[in-house]
């Protein structure tokens, strides 16, 4: 029966820190079957803007984490543009706010990725033992850079994913949920994040947010590689919010010890939660 009680306690806190999502896939769902003054893309940035703006207006985000969110908003934009000059996916109709094929609100399905990031952390009252920050950003750059490069030299997905695990195998992740605190290695959470965004990848394209090639006469389900990319591309989600969470207690100032801690020479991670 408890046991019952904690996983419904700890699907109401992941549905909480999915409000962003949710709010963004219903404007997708909005702008596909009600017909809108202007072009769907361009509501749909306008509508994303006074999101952000709102879950930092009423406290549901700092503008610390609202700052990190936008830079995640940039890394995925440049990464859409890139995909879709060379035909990756296309986006469907026409906006004022569209660059090179690719709409402006394009960047807010990766910032909302870290707004879940975000709001999860502080939820679960998160804290990260063991943490490899300059290796794990390394590998966070390289498995970006790959998403370009592979277009023209050798995919080096598995190996870098290879490296990824070796440098994260001592890294755990420390939850609660209810009274009680519970432990993961991160590298299960990158995992477990991706593959949701892999459905969350399903329904946008469902809602013609986007298109694969082979998507756009008859719809089906994204191929179940993008799973991996997913979960690959977490990890230059989370480099980026726990580079603000490392440094917490002096960023702001409320001298709390930081929520990462970052591994020594020498560290026992079953000794790290404090």
């Amino acid at each position: 029966m408890f046991a019952c009680l904690q996983f419904l306690r700890f699907g109401c806190l992941e549905l909480v820190s999915c409000l962003f999502p949710a709010f963004l896939f219903a404007g997708l769902a909005i702008s596909k079957y009600v017909d809108l003054p202007i072009a769907r893309y361009d509501a749909l940035l306008i509508y994303c803007i006074g999101l952000t703006l709102l879950f930092w207006v009423i406290r549901l985000e700092t503008w610390r984490e609202v700052a990190v969110i936008f830079g995640f908003h940039l890394v995925g934009l440049g990464l859409e543009l890139f995909k879709v000059r060379v035909g990756s996916w296309q986006y469907p109709g026409d906006a004022v706010t569209k660059i090179a094929g690719v709409p402006l609100f394009a960047g807010f399905m990766y910032a909302a990725v870290g707004s879940y990031l975000c709001q999860a952390w502080r939820r679960f009252d998160l804290r990260v033992s063991n943490y490899r920050p300059f290796l794990t950003t390394i590998f966070a750059v390289l498995i970006y850079a790959n998403f370009f490069t592979h277009q023209w030299l050798p995919d080096l997905r598995i190996p870098i994913a290879l490296g990824l695990l070796i440098v994260l195998r001592r890294t755990w992740v420390f939850f609660t949920v209810g009274i009680r605190r519970y432990r993961m290695p991160l590298a299960v959470s990158f995992a477990l994040i991706g593959f949701f965004l892999w459905i969350a990848e399903n329904a946008g394209t469902f809602l013609d947010a986007w298109n694969y090639p082979d998507q756009v006469n008859v719809w089906h389900l994204v191929h179940p590689a993008k799973f991996g990319a997913w979960s690959l591309l977490v990890s230059m989600s989370f480099v980026l919010v726990a580079s603000v969470k490392s440094l917490e207690g002096r960023l702001y100032h409320r001298g709390t010890a930081a929520t990462v801690e970052i591994a020594p020479q020498h560290h026992d991670a079953n000794h790290a939660d404090r």
